[in-house]
């Protein structure tokens, strides 16, 4: 089958509009889920389908379940200088992010660096979409979430950590798109995995596991991702746990596996700003400069171009807007059905 006849091209708008219809369908506030779809879409348009659109039927779920209260407001738990602790109140992870991106950036006008985290949210998404909010406003920003087990952790068999990501953006000067850094501590995000099963397409077998702790190919069976790098990935995740939970007052892996507990998922916004370091010129000179050091470098043998982080996104989200975000024909076929299930108008597109 060709790659064509398994996707369904959908125009950025359409996409945008009907994913804000099925979440507000699904107990989403009209605000929430025009913010949630924003961010959805926003993976969609930039590849990384695992944490788009196809996540919406687990997000309306997690509402019916009461894992997600779709128009709860986040709280301040506690202050302290530059640092901000919020209460998520089970609010949907794009909003909680979002206010915790926006706190970070306001502390860090005044003090130089801004800290918020946010517990007892739902799944953040693509974070970095929050890492690109805090470079456009000429900040470095560094994002990171956190959630229960779903990764082995290195040397173990089943779960141990989570496949918590980290983000780490930078401005690249005027008329330039910021430098994202965006990766998770696994092998592959489970997002990834969730794409292949929609797709009907086998996995690599150095991706996950099946309950037996056996390497599997088949999405349909994987029981626990694996660690990026081995111990650097699992290590690195088990540290972000510290940095987003532990210090956030709401820990999910010794919870899930001493207390056989889910306490949802936490997530960390810094916002760092360059005039704080006092330096006699304008800091995003020095990064623009970095980023063209790079772009200069000769490419290898069968590289067309030296990419900087974050540029493939840029390229694919310009295909994207042009021809239309490449939906998998199984997310489709769910999407629709969540639409007729709830009453929503399905697009033509997806039929």
């Amino acid at each position: 089958m060709s790659e064509a006849s398994e996707t369904k091209p959908i125009s950025r708008q359409v996409l945008e509009d009907f994913a804000a219809a099925l979440l507000q369908a699904g107990g989403f506030s009209e605000q929430y889920a025009e913010q949630s779809a924003e961010l959805l879409v926003w993976a969609n348009m930039r590849g990384t389908d695992s944490h788009g659109v196809l996540r919406i039927p687990r997000y309306i779920e997690m509402v019916e379940l009461g894992i997600v209260r779709g128009c709860a407001e986040p709280t301040v738990s506690h202050e302290f200088g530059a640092i901000c602790r919020l209460d998520g109140n089970l609010v949907p992870g794009a909003i909680g992010m979002s206010v915790a991106t926006k706190k970070a950036i306001g502390l860090a006008g005044t003090f130089g660096i801004g800290l918020c985290e946010i517990s007892r949210i739902s799944h953040s998404g693509a974070i970095g979409y929050f890492a690109e909010k805090i470079a456009r406003t000429g900040m470095i920003g560094i994002v990171m979430s956190a959630s229960k087990p779903l990764m082995v952790y290195h040397g173990a068999r089943g779960e141990g950590v989570s496949t918590n990501p980290i983000a780490i953006s930078a401005p690249a000067g005027e008329g330039q798109n910021p430098l994202i850094f965006d990766m998770s501590t696994a092998a592959v995000a489970l997002g990834k995995i969730m794409a292949a099963k929609d797709a009907g397409h086998p996995i690599p077998p150095d991706w996950a596991v099946n309950v037996e702790g056996v390497p599997t190919t088949d999405p349909s069976k994987v029981k626990a991702v694996l660690p990026m790098a081995g111990p650097k990935g699992s290590g690195l995740s088990l540290m972000i746990e510290v940095l987003v939970s532990v210090l956030g007052g709401n820990p999910l892996i010794s919870a899930a596996l001493l207390e056989k507990k889910d306490n949802g998922f936490n997530g960390l916004a810094i916002a760092i700003n360059p005039l704080a370091f006092g330096l006699p010129h304008a800091v995003v000179e020095d990064i623009a400069a970095l980023a063209r050091a790079i772009k200069g470098l000769p490419p290898a043998a069968g590289i067309k171009e030296v990419l900087l982080p974050g540029e493939r996104g840029y390229l694919a989200a310009a295909r994207r807007s042009a021809d239309g975000i490449p939906i998998a024909a199984g997310t489709a076929k769910r999407l629709a059905e969540e639409g007729v299930k709830r009453g929503v108008a399905v697009p033509a597109e997806f039929s």
